[in-house]
């Protein structure tokens, strides 16, 4: 029977938006069936699987539960019957994507600690859980992932899995800390989208 800790919720949850996000790309990229599966499957959990390969945690995550293939599975009808509206705005495929990364920065931060990995360590992890699906999506789909483009998006995973870690020091309340966390990634990227942010790297 499915533990439906806040993590699980927090990994099950982000397993959605991000196939969601996923989905979404592949309709607009025309994709045939098998492809808007597949590209579902590897931005939701392609994170995930990295993570646990580095740290270890074998087999990884979606291997050890049904839940994870059924998650991604259920998301393709929902997305198929509401594609026009999902379809309307850029900022709806954006939302998904924040969402995405607010869950999963905190999902591999928690799941690297838990096994006793050093909290820099941790915050790697979450940022390799939270941008490597995305990446996947973005080189099948023939774009440029958004963790190389100049807008910001790392650096709003690593700010909030900073915030994560500076608040686990000072409170033991694990579960608003990550959920504060998450809102800390979440808010960060919306509101540089909002007001165009970025971190630029000029070389002259």
């Amino acid at each position: 029977m499915m533990d439906w800790s806040l993590i699980n919720f927090i990994d099950i949850a982000g397993t959605f938006v991000f196939a969601v996000s996923g989905i979404m790309v592949a309709i607009q990229k025309k994709f045939d069936f098998f492809g808007v599966i597949i590209l579902a499957f590897v931005t939701s959990v392609g994170g995930g699987t990295l993570r646990d390969l580095m740290i270890g945690s074998t087999p990884v995550a979606w291997m050890k539960s049904e839940v994870h293939v059924i998650t991604v599975l259920a998301a393709v009808p929902i997305c198929y019957f509401l594609s026009r509206q999902l379809q309307k705005a850029r900022k709806t495929f954006l939302i998904f994507d924040t969402l995405g990364i607010g869950l999963f920065t905190i999902l591999g931060i928690e799941k690297s600690l838990e096994i006793g990995l050093s909290p820099v360590v941790a915050v790697m992890m979450g940022i390799v859980s939270a941008v490597f699906g995305g990446v996947l999506r973005d080189v099948l789909s023939n774009d440029v992932p958004m963790v190389f483009r100049k807008e910001i998006y790392a650096f709003a995973c690593l700010s909030g899995a900073l915030a994560y870690i500076g608040l686990n020091l000072i409170s033991d309340k694990s579960e608003i800390n990550m959920l504060l966390a998450i809102s800390v990634v979440i808010a960060i990227r919306l509101l540089s989208l909002r007001n165009k942010w970025s971190i630029p790297f000029n070389v002259k």
